[in-house]
């Protein structure tokens, strides 16, 4: 058995050519007539890394920590293929890999390796003295300094300097993570028993692409063509403005479909669709302007940030260019991969393997769940969404673990010294963890207003522009919601912070 994902970062399903979207995706297009397109997929935890927990453990991340590393009582699904006698590959140049909150993601593989030079990575040094302000093209009204202010606070200066080593279409990290995804095929591709994760940053921001896919949407003349980098808030830019960096992240998605169909040359040079399960998915979306905001995080979670593509070949059944409706998410994946390679799929592992869903045998969930840490959490049931604000904001969030680093960094002592062991969770192997008190990401945490909750049916209002009011529909969701965060076994606050009743222990949940 043989399997390859390759795994996006903030893909738009609903902008795709082959999803009928504005962005010519011939690839995506050959892709999607070759597998499963799973029409409702879903994201669970928001945002990088716990969506990639999510990917390895196959429960939700977002209910008991923020960003961070694996823990040690994770089941990790490609070190559960690895224990198994399947050799499995990470190509990537996701740097968050290899930062304090991502360290032990890519040492579950048996071999991996990263490529240099997305977004803020710390690679290139250059002690150049700089103005004090980060100002990299020409600002043609004042609408542009919130982009600006939003680049200097993430590492600007230090992606300006990277971007001086990346001049050639080869130069550029997602050509090398493929690159090296591609020579695996042809040195292994003929044995058997290996999993390879292709996994790419873009089109994450900045949408920095090639100069030939720049072409197709930018004049040589056109005034800020260069701004590629949008800030995660509400959308103040002018509609030329906002058109161009639409157009980045056009041009940027046209690259990715390109390494895409290298893929796709590849698995039919080497007739490796009789053997090979192929999985093509992303962690979640990003928002260009939709609901007047950019980015993530600082808005409520609409559907063009939470409804992913994702597409499956398994060979086993041959069922190409089909639709499935069924709910499913990224938990579902790990379980997916284990289940066909053969091994044994973890009892804390909540997702579903997908073969039902791929023969069209079974539904999966009746409702899925998805959210950052402390912020709203919204549910599902694949027609009806309800976005559901936090209850209360004085409610003591926490995070619990054994691994105490966030993004970039280890926590402070100060944070520490206010930790104390709790309990083993139904998940932690009979662990303890520790308890600290934490306050979630104030970008994340107040998207929504306290008490204001949305409501909305996806049948008759796809573009979430009329917030229904119905007390019926948000009481059963609310109470599915209880059911699944009690399943998940997620700590007591939860329930305070989100004013959900918690079963009974014993009772039918």
């Amino acid at each position: 058995m043989k399997a390859i994902m390759v795994m996006y970062d903030s893909l738009r399903r609903d902008l795709l050519g082959c999803n009928g979207g504005p962005i010519p995706t011939p690839n995506f297009q050959r892709l999607k007539e070759h597998t499963v397109s799973f029409e409702c997929s879903y994201v669970g935890s928001l945002p990088c890394m716990p969506a990639r927990r999510e990917l390895h453990t196959g429960r939700y991340n977002f209910l008991h920590r923020d960003w961070g590393p694996m823990e040690p009582y994770d089941d990790s699904m490609p070190e559960l293929l690895k224990k198994n006698n399947v050799h499995t590959r990470l190509v990537t140049d996701h740097y968050h890999y290899f930062e304090d909150g991502g360290c032990t993601y890519h040492s579950r593989y048996s071999d991996w390796a990263l490529y240099r030079g997305q977004e803020t990575d710390t690679w290139v040094s250059d002690l150049t003295p700089r103005e004090t302000e980060f100002a990299p093209c020409l600002i043609v009204n004042d609408k542009m300094t919130g982009t600006l202010a939003a680049m200097r606070r993430t590492g600007g200066w230090q992606n300006m300097a990277n971007r001086k080593f990346v001049k050639e279409e080869s130069d550029f990290p997602m050509h090398k993570t493929f690159d090296d995804g591609i020579d695996f095929l042809e040195r292994n591709g003929h044995y058997d028993n290996w999993f390879l994760q292709i996994e790419t940053f873009d089109p994450h921001e900045p949408f920095t692409e090639p100069e030939k896919d720049k072409a197709k949407y930018f004049s040589p003349d056109a005034p800020c063509s260069e701004v590629d980098w949008p800030s995660y808030a509400a959308v103040e830019e002018s509609p030329e403005m906002i058109e161009n960096m639409r157009k980045h992240y056009y041009a940027l998605t046209e690259f990715c479909d390109r390494q895409l169909g290298r893929v796709l040359d590849k698995m039919d040079e080497l007739d490796l669709w009789e053997d090979t399960m192929l999985i093509v998915n992303t962690d979640h979306g990003f928002f260009l302007s939709e609901h007047g905001w950019w980015g993530k995080g600082s808005m409520p979670n609409y559907e063009e940030l939470v409804h992913t593509p994702l597409w499956i070949w398994d060979p086993r059944f041959g069922r190409k260019g089909e639709k499935c409706g069924m709910l499913v998410q990224t938990i579902d994946l790990a379980p997916t991969l284990l289940d066909y390679f053969g091994v044994e799929i973890p009892k804390d592992m909540l997702g579903k393997p997908l073969h039902s869903a791929i023969l069209g045998e079974s539904s999966i969930h009746e409702y899925v769940l998805f959210g950052y840490k402390g912020s709203a959490i919204g549910i599902t049931d694949g027609r009806f969404v309800l976005l559901h604000a936090v209850a209360d904001f004085g409610v003591q969030t926490c995070d619990y673990t054994l691994m105490p680093t966030r993004m970039r960094s280890m926590f402070s002592c100060e944070q520490l010294q206010g930790a104390s062991l709790a309990k083993p969770f139904t998940f932690t192997k009979g662990v303890p963890v520790l308890k600290v008190p934490a306050e979630p990401n104030p970008r994340f945490a107040y998207s929504q207003k306290e008490g204001e909750d949305l409501l909305f049916d996806l049948k008759t209002d796809p573009k979430q522009e009329h917030p229904l009011t119905n007390e019926e529909k948000r009481q059963e969701l609310l109470a599915a919601m209880a059911k699944l965060v009690y399943e998940n076994d997620a700590p007591d606050e939860i329930y305070e912070r989100y004013a959900l009743e918690k079963p009974q222990r014993g009772a039918d949940t």
